[in-house]
């Protein structure tokens, strides 16, 4: 069955050294349910406004393009929380989305963009 192999979301268990490799496998469990997750959980979801919780305002007016990407957004968003500890998510209940939430986590685990730059600068001297 091509979903079950799928089905379990790859779970971070908190430790850096691990993130990476949580990432990876988190990047090809998405990958492999539907590409427009990832491209949410990179892009954010545009024009779409979300209460603290991620919940849709005037959900009902929505168009079906709009319908669509807030269906997907809580399926990337409910993977996303399944795949990190609880206390993981405890750090960013002030994140709306699957965006903010998982740049958040990999902010606290890669570092921001200049750190990552640093680093590399580091290997490669």
């Amino acid at each position: 069955n091509k979903k079950s192999d799928y089905g379990k979301v790859p779970k971070f268990n908190g430790d850096p050294e691990e993130f990476s490799w949580w990432k990876t496998n988190f990047y090809s469990h998405v990958m492999g349910l539907d590409e427009e997750l990832w491209d949410i959980l990179e892009d954010g979801i545009g024009d779409l406004v979300v209460d603290e919780e991620g919940a849709a305002i005037d959900r009902r007016k929505h168009t079906p393009a709009q319908k669509k990407l807030y269906k997907k957004h809580h399926i990337i968003r409910r993977a996303f929380v399944k795949a990190i500890p609880k206390a993981e998510y405890m750090k960013m209940s002030d994140k709306s989305t699957a965006r903010s939430m998982f740049a958040s986590l990999c902010a606290n685990y890669e570092g921001s963009k200049k750190v990552r730059e640093a680093k590399a600068l580091m290997l490669v001297h």
